[in-house]
């Protein structure tokens, strides 16, 4: 997220496409309304289904699930046939200039592909920029070049016609037009545009596309970097971003550095792989910065108890090429290539795509440790439905772990904020911290190591462990949070005199065990530790500065500085160094992110801001320095490109003759060779299957309800699965509201109440009306039967929710990601008892 919540409040146009905000998160829709009725601000909303945000929305615009791009690409089409775009921020501040490799085919002169297509995946060495003789990337200011970015960038959405777009979409025209006129009002200097996205735009083959479509339009439309502009990912939960911070995901360690690999043996051949060099004048190229970042890692893991070679060495490497992700875990756990499996905080037999088969691999474990608030259908799965629990070898362990008000430590919400929360309440019974089972299970293998040796056992013992006071027996008793965050901000390994990062010439001396200022002052020399380089800073000489309470705006467009910290450095919005003109003047004085005041900038953090006039470009994590309107690095394309959802309505892709994102990997037999794998109207259209579904949450219910379910308030408000369906399929199926019906898909099905709602509306979709339903995705299969909610209180209302959305979506995941295809795909619905 590149800006944060309040500053929804400077926006001029806020587009809800791919999210819900009124429903999922609705604190956000306090600075939204702010927006709304202290600056006039429009309000435009495009989703299937017509949401709580719609309800509020000045414009709603429908479209079918799996059609954003196509929608997004005719509103780049808009702004570039119409000069909407803002001129001198796309030509200093994009890489729209770059003159591109000749070589370079796009999908409407290659069959509908890019250049480089073998074997579903992409060769990108025509995905190129051309270099003079010095290295620099060649440019052509006046954005005539027929084979610069800019150039390019037209011809390619050339094709995404409102005509066609409405044909695909389903959008009415009229509609299109309105949406793309409303947000293109936004590409001057006095208007901020602002996106919200959620899963609604992630969870498809095409996820990250959607995403950087968007993107693109804000470089075009000069929204990155300002006050009420941006892209901003509203996340899930309290912690995403925090978690994601800190390397939930396998292809990243902590500050998202790359995860070693087997091909790159070596700490200098790791650096060297992955440290961007560029030749570009005027580029701060902070990458550059990767060997601090990564020796600070390798301290912070294993202070001085190694060398950083020894250390490197010591750390896990992925294979290269080799994909972890969620979707391929689980296909390898069903196909038996793993024993054992944590299941920490999740409950993968309802969140996880193609529920089925997650369940029937969890049968072929030897054992798992569920570590959770509840029981719940992941623990419990031997006894769910279609188990017979005597075929079953695997071994369940259950740790009750604390709630997050049973515990203190510190969260990073959608905005970069790091913020502390302190204990309210102990745990119940015997329910611990998470970081206390963890500290607990490190001190009993390293014992297993210490006794019986075995393999990597270095790469264990030699870890340091220093958070808490230890017992007699030298073990600790409980992990300290604040020791935990000092070593993630980084301290001083050895006493070292420093160079001033911003003021070349002084020096400063510092002590072993001071902390680090901040990421600036980290070094490549194992001299200093960092377990996260991001977060350098957050706990330095001034303190724990997530704990922060500041009531003052200081900035007086709702920065609020003082309050909490936000990475990197507190900086509040991302690139604000394209907030000004290249001479050092704000684009828009009235909302200004920062601004010089004759000796320095004040304001937010600056970032990617030189001195006025120095020519620094503002995009410093980009080698180029500059935004990417062409974007190589990603797997499917450097343009986004629509491409229909694996499973869909349509014979083919009106758009061009490639009908599935070409780079996606699939898990039939057809792909990886699973035999459980079974997908429906690929090829051509499966008539068992006609309507569109979307799986979606409700504001009552909280990711798979094993919190939510227990609470009687929220139970009675939302108490079992439902399936929305428009009024005229409710007809067409003879189905009346408040009946129990079955939803099935090729994997499986699940029983619902039909909820017929004008929320809904069947698409023209090239003449056909197509229809899509919606379900949430937070029940399962464990009821409330038996259970007493306080002592005293008489036994609650039984509720049996049904079960989990996730029987019904496929095993199928975005090209770049691999996050599951869950809002789209094809399902029918019947009458309960009749097929």
């Amino acid at each position: 997220m590149t800006n944060h919540w309040i500053d929804f409040k400077n926006s001029d146009v806020i587009l809800i496409m791919g999210s819900n905000p009124a429903s999922n998160h609705p604190i956000s829709f306090k600075w939204i309304q702010e927006a709304i009725d202290k600056k006039g601000a429009k309000l435009v909303c495009v989703d299937p289904r017509f949401t709580q945000s719609a309800a509020k929305a000045h414009l709603y615009a429908p479209l079918r699930s799996g059609t954003d791009i196509a929608v997004l690409g005719g509103m780049i089409k808009y702004i570039l046939d119409n000069k909407l775009y803002f001129e001198e921020y796309v030509k200093e501040y994009t890489n729209s200039a770059f003159l591109v490799n000749p070589a370079f085919k796009m999908p409407g002169d290659n069959k509908g592909v890019f250049s480089g297509l073998v074997n579903a995946k992409y060769d990108k060495s025509t995905w190129t920029f051309q270099k003079d003789a010095a290295g620099i990337i060649k440019q052509d200011k006046t954005l005539r070049d027929p084979m610069c970015v800019f150039q390019l960038l037209k011809k390619h959405y050339s094709r995404y016609t409102p005509e066609l777009v409405s044909r695909i979409s389903g959008t009415p025209k009229d509609k299109l037009v309105e949406v793309y006129k409303t947000y293109a009002s936004t590409g001057k200097p006095d208007k901020a545009g602002n996106i919200l996205y959620a899963m609604g735009w992630t969870q498809h083959t095409v996820g990250v596309q959607n995403i950087r479509t968007m993107s693109m339009i804000q470089l075009l439309l000069g929204n990155v970097g300002i006050a009420g502009g941006g892209v901003q990912a509203l996340r899930g939960e309290s912690n995403v971003q925090g978690s994601t911070d800190q390397a939930l995901l396998f292809h990243i360690i902590p500050g998202y550095l790359p995860t070693p690999a087997s091909s790159l043996p070596t700490l200098k051949a790791y650096n060297e792989k992955n440290t961007p060099a560029t030749k570009q004048p005027d580029s701060l190229n902070w990458w550059k910065n990767r060997p601090k970042y990564m020796a600070s890692y390798i301290r912070a893991v294993y202070g001085t108890n190694v060398s950083l070679e020894e250390g490197y060495n010591l750390m896990p490497k992925v294979d290269t090429g080799a994909n972890y992700s969620w979707l391929v875990l689980f296909d390898q756990m069903y196909k038996e290539k793993f024993t054992g499996f944590f299941a920490w905080g999740m409950n993968p037999a309802c969140s996880g795509a193609h529920s089925n088969k997650v369940r029937k691999g969890l049968t072929k474990l030897d054992w798992m440790v569920n570590v959770n608030l509840f029981d719940n259908e992941t623990g419990s799965f031997w006894r769910g439905p279609g188990m017979d629990p005597t075929k079953i070898k695997t071994e369940v362990f259950m740790l009750p772990c604390a709630a997050s008000v049973e515990k203190e430590g510190s969260i990073t919400n959608s905005g970069r904020w790091m913020q502390w929360r302190y204990k309210a309440v102990n745990p119940p019974g015997v329910a611990l911290p998470d970081g206390d089972i963890m500290s607990e299970l490190y001190y009993k293998i390293k014992e297993l190591y210490e006794k019986k040796g075995g393999p990597l056992k270095d790469a264990f013992l030699k870890m340091t462990w220093d958070y808490g006071v230890k017992g007699f027996d030298g073990k600790i008793k409980h992990l300290d949070p604040h020791a935990i965050a000092k070593e993630i901000n980084g301290v001083f390994q050895e006493d070292k005199k420093v160079e001033n990062p911003s003021k070349k010439g002084e020096f400063k001396e510092f002590k072993k065990g001071d902390p680090v200022p901040s990421f600036a002052w980290l070094q490549d020399d194992g001299s200093t530790s960092s377990g996260n380089w991001i977060y350098c800073a957050s706990y330095a000489d001034k303190g724990n500065l997530s704990a922060r309470r500041g009531t003052k705006d200081a900035s007086g467009i709702g920065l609020y500085s003082d309050w909490s910290w936000s990475w990197p450095v507190n900086r509040r919005i991302i690139y604000n160094g394209a907030s000004v003109d290249p001479s050092g003047k704000p684009w828009n004085p009235g909302t200004p992110v920062i601004r010089w005041n004759g000796t320095k900038w004040v304001g937010d953090v600056p970032d990617g801001a030189g001195n006025p006039g120095s020519g620094r470009l503002p995009f410093i994590m980009k080698p180029d320095g500059v935004g990417s309107i062409f974007g190589p690095g990603l797997a499917d394309g450097p343009f986004p490109e629509h491409y229909e959802p694996l499973e869909c309505p349509v014979e083919k892709n009106l758009m061009s003759p490639q009908k599935n994102n070409p780079a996606i990997r699939r898990f039939d037999k057809a792909g990886v060779g699973s035999d459980i794998d079974v997908y429906s109207g690929v090829a051509s259209c499966d008539p068992r299957f006609p309507f569109v579904c979307s799986t979606y949450r409700v504001s009552e219910h909280w990711q798979t309800g094993v919190l939510t379910r227990w609470c009687p308030w929220l139970a009675e408000m939302q108490p079992g699965m439902f399936v929305e369906m428009s009024l005229e399929l409710a007809k067409e199926k003879n189905i009346k509201n408040g009946e129990k019906v079955i939803v099935k898909s090729a994997r499986g099905e699940v029983e619902a109440t039909a909820i017929v709602t004008p929320r809904f509306k069947p698409f023209n979709i090239d003449g056909n009306a197509i229809h899509q339903v919606g379900i949430p995705w937070h029940f399962g299969w464990i009821t409330t039967k038996d259970r007493v909610y306080k002592p005293g209180d008489k036994k609650a209302e039984v509720f049996t929710f049904g079960d989990s959305a996730n029987l019904l979506t496929p095993t199928i995941g975005d090209a770049n990601t691999m996050i599951p295809e869950t809002k789209a795909f094809m399902v029918n619905v019947v009458k309960k008892g009749r097929g």
